[in-house]
């Protein structure tokens, strides 16, 4: 089974001072698959990468990279994986090629610098502009190219297309795809539903330091809330609404106009919804916040 893993943790725990930034994490990550590692700022994602690099120690519990332990084999876990850093820094005073050839040759030049000119054109980065003239999306993508370009057998990827704009981000989300096709797997972190959504084939939640779900993109979304705004040609009862499993009024501002929270799939609301004189609809898509309260709204005091 231990073969099979990619990436294991069990009880890692880290504190700053009075703040208790992983609280006993135990999670497992399969070779072969891109599992995304959702939270909000803050929830301890960043620290579970940087324990996993050795760029900072638990206070407790284990990590595995790759089988290899990274407090005794560091060199041999970074020469494996490809990281994208949170906060990425770059020299200033290089281009984006002498930037990334630095880089090839601290790994042994084991990136073609084909494959690196083709990472480049696909991403629409300009290698010959010195870093300090570059946007904050254009440095964004020299750190990608970085993380891929040796073909690493695990990527591990810290908010990977923070800063770039949409079109760039379908470009990075469709490289992670290319790279597990060749066996890659990928841990990235996340605070953007969608994008976990689009390629993960399984989601983490963190919260507070602790995993509170691991799931499929598709049970977590199905386990969302989702907001719907009702307006009516006419008074309207609510009550074949409301009797659909997971469906309740939020407000009702005028005999026509209501808004419903649903949550689960939206497949039963919309059916209910049909012999109604609906005006017109306007749904929203549940946020990660929705998420966190629609798995555990419950449990808060």
């Amino acid at each position: 089974m231990a073969e099979q893993l990619a990436l294991t943790m069990r009880g890692l725990t880290k504190s700053y001072g009075k703040v208790r930034a992983l609280q006993g994490l135990d999670l497992d990550v399969q070779r072969g698959e891109i599992f995304g590692f959702l939270g909000p700022n803050g929830a301890g994602k960043t620290t579970t990468i940087r324990c996993l690099l050795d760029t900072i120690r638990p206070d407790g519990g284990t990590a595995r990279v790759l089988g290899l332990d990274p407090q005794r084999d560091p060199v041999a876990v970074h020469a494996r994986t490809g990281y994208l850093p949170g906060e990425l820094h770059l020299d200033d005073n290089m281009t984006g090629e002498g930037q990334l050839r630095y880089f090839n040759a601290l790994r042994g030049g084991l990136a073609s610098w084909a494959y690196v000119q083709a990472l480049a054109e696909q991403l629409d980065l300009d290698l010959n502009r010195p870093i300090k003239n570059l946007s904050r999306g254009n440095k964004q993508k020299v750190g990608v190219i970085q993380a891929v370009m040796h073909r690493p057998e695990l990527l591990i990827l810290d908010e990977p297309t923070s800063g770039l704009d949409p079109l760039m981000q379908h470009v990075v989300l469709q490289l992670i795809r290319d790279a597990q096709a060749g066996g890659t797997t990928t841990f990235f972190s996340s605070h953007i539903m969608s994008e976990v959504e689009a390629v993960a084939d399984r989601v983490g939640i963190i919260r507070d330091g602790r995993l509170v779900e691991v799931a499929a993109p598709q049970a977590l979304a199905a386990r969302a809330l989702h907001r719907a705004t009702v307006r009516f040609t006419e008074p309207v009862s609510l009550d074949a609404l409301v009797s659909v499993e997971g469906v309740r009024v939020v407000s009702q501002d005028e005999e026509t106009r209501v808004t419903l929270e649903i949550q689960g799939e939206m497949a039963p609301f919309i059916r209910a919804l049909a012999p109604y004189p609906v005006r017109d609809l306007e749904t929203a898509r549940p946020s990660l916040e929705d998420v966190f309260l629609a798995y555990y709204g419950h449990t808060q005091g």
